[in-house]
């Protein structure tokens, strides 16, 4: 019972920073701030030097899947807990940790901004607060990917571009900005492109039969199939006989996932042209569309020569997530 009370008294110390606040006072948090993917790390310089910040380290800077070279999941900002006042505590996502006589883990919503996610762990010794963070650390990427996919979401809807021409065609409605621009609709197909510094971020909308995915047990097989049969009747490459195709070399890597409350394969790779020289990271999501007997087939992928592509991929990712399938 001992125990359980001061995990309580804990728990209310660190949410509330022993601040007294009224009932209403997360209606007058200041707004967030920060740029996507980054995590502000709350903790002693000796414990981040050391073999806590280690754990934090393979946690929150994990390799990200499918991308050409090594990128961290999330960007992170060491501070020390003295200085983690004011507009610092406003950052959208926070990982506090420290030392305390028991252990106490929590993840927590809207406590100094909003929005705001911030993921409190605290215990006696350095073991015990590994242990705590490898127990739960898909909790804490989840969490914290899930605040910025909303955050992103919310940036992409200020300026959307129209759609009504996918949902006529396709049956599916998508939050875009106008930033990117139509490039080629046929039939059910549609390219949407948009120009970056020394590059380009492409959509592609369509559709398949159940059987194209499902024909057997190979779904990772079957998507790469479908993929570059996609990719040679409507994404020509820049030489003759050149055209998109999935990586020989690697297998995508695949998971379930949903989208707008429905199953979806999500697969994630290497593109490549054949005959040519280029290359770049893809996300596509294979939904399955129960009531039209049909997968609907969202992707996005980045060329960017030479340059980090992580923050691209994660702004396709929110762009593919906001779909509807009507």
């Amino acid at each position: 019972m001992i125990n359980k009370i001061f995990g309580l008294l804990l728990a209310s110390f660190l949410v509330l920073g022993c601040e007294e606040q009224p009932k209403d006072a997360k209606a007058n948090l200041p707004d967030s701030n920060g740029r996507i993917n980054n995590v502000s790390v709350v903790i002693d310089h000796a414990l981040w030097e050391g073999k806590i910040g280690e754990e934090i380290r393979s946690v929150l800077a994990a390799t990200v899947d499918g991308l050409t070279h090594q990128e961290p999941l999330f960007t992170m900002n060491q501070i020390p807990p003295s200085a983690f006042d004011g507009f610092v505590r406003s950052n959208r996502t926070f990982l506090k940790i420290g030392k305390s006589a028991q252990a106490y883990f929590e993840i927590v919503q809207d406590t100094f901004a909003r929005p705001q996610t911030g993921v409190f762990v605290y215990a006696p010794t350095q073991e015990e607060l590994i242990k705590l963070l490898d127990n739960n650390k898909d909790a804490i990427v989840s969490s914290l990917k899930k605040t910025e996919l909303k955050e992103q979401q919310n940036r992409i809807a200020k300026s959307l571009k129209p759609d009504q021409v996918i949902r006529e065609k396709l049956g599916v409605s998508l939050n875009f900005p106008t930033a990117y621009r139509y490039a080629k609709q046929e039939d059910n197909f549609f390219w949407i492109r948009k120009d970056i510094p020394k590059g380009t971020m492409e959509i592609l909308l369509y559709e398949v039969p159940f059987h194209t995915i499902e024909k057997d047990t190979n779904i990772v097989g079957n998507i790469i199939k479908m993929r570059d049969s996609i990719g040679k009747q409507h994404i020509p490459g820049p030489r003759d006989g050149s055209y998109l195709v999935t990586e020989d070399a690697y297998a995508p890597y695949l998971f379930e996932t949903q989208i707008d409350g429905k199953f979806a394969y999500e697969s994630r790779g290497v593109w490549e042209v054949k005959n040519a020289f280029m290359a770049g990271p893809f996300i596509n999501f294979a939904v399955k569309d129960e009531k039209n007997k049909r997968y609907v087939i969202l992707e996005g992928f980045v060329f960017r020569p030479s340059t980090n592509k992580r923050d691209h991929v994660f702004e396709l990712e929110a762009i593919l997530r906001s779909a509807k399938i009507n």
